[in-house]
């Protein structure tokens, strides 16, 4: 029999309870489960509408932030004027200093593959003297899988973390994994936490898209539970990102830039 979670105050509103029939040993048990909620964010500029995001209801000001500054829309706070987040009417409206801010058509961004750098994807490369150890890093994994507050009440959800060598500095949660680079962006805008010489470690599959978004935030070193793409794995190689894939127990797997590990490049 399942026994009954205990959710939060903290996370109310991220899970939806719904009935369903549960198999086991035992037999047929009909019981209510919490599964992670979703809902359309639809982020306007200067009354213009420009995206519909999928995403878990929570930190919406910090997705829509990181998201305007991973596209290209702003450089920093002092480029928004005013922004209202309505979760009840699922809108962000935002005001940026530039009236004549461009884009394209309205898009909808799934909560899977693709939907990351939709707009502008220029990354300058990373030079950083950054290193650490893998007991350092599997350390850090170890902390970030305790840290999965919402996956352990429903599943479903894909969880980063911004991190230093020895601590997890932010965590954030959604069922897109693209929306938890841009959550962590935007609360680093928010409370001026500074994202470069970091680790960014992440649940989900790395692609371009994801590596994109971690190579805008200045981040040397990119940790995933999963595998990346060949094209993540290329390009991390150009710009200079450390990418760390299948880091789990006592095993990681580095695929590009291992001097951050002290060992010898085989990068050309």
């Amino acid at each position: 029999m399942q026994q009954a979670i205990d959710i939060s105050d903290a996370k109310r509103g991220e899970t939806t309870e719904v009935i369903c029939h549960h198999f086991s040993e035992e037999g047929w048990e009909k019981t209510g489960v919490h599964v992670p909620s979703e809902m359309q964010l639809t982020i306007y500029v200067n009354e213009k509408e420009l995206v519909t995001i999928l995403c878990t209801p929570s930190k919406l000001n910090c997705l829509v932030f990181g998201f305007l500054y991973a596209e290209g829309f702003i450089s920093g706070l002092k480029d928004v004027v005013t922004m209202r987040v309505c979760e009840d009417d699922s809108l962000a409206d935002v005001r940026l200093t530039s009236s004549g801010t461009q884009f394209s058509e309205k898009r909808i961004l799934p909560t899977g593959c693709g939907g990351g750098a939709l707009f502008k994807t220029d990354v300058e490369k990373i030079d950083s003297d950054f290193h650490v150890t893998p007991e350092e890093v599997l350390s850090l994994m170890k902390k970030f899988q305790e840290s999965m507050e919402l996956y352990r009440i429903s599943g479903g959800v894909h969880t980063s973390a911004l991190a230093d060598i020895n601590s997890l500095i932010i965590v954030a949660e959604d069922i897109g994994r693209h929306n938890t680079l841009d959550k962590i962006q935007g609360e680093c805008l928010l409370t001026d936490i500074q994202t470069k010489d970091r680790l960014l470690l992440t649940t989900g599959r790395i692609s371009s898209e994801m590596l994109v978004k971690a190579g805008k935030m200045g981040i040397p070193v990119v940790v995933t539970r999963r595998s990346p793409t060949s094209g993540a794995i290329s390009l991390a190689r150009n710009l200079g990102v450390t990418l760390v894939g299948h880091a789990r127990g006592n095993r990681l797997t580095v695929y590009s830039h291992p001097e951050r590990f002290g060992l010898e490049t085989y990068e050309t």
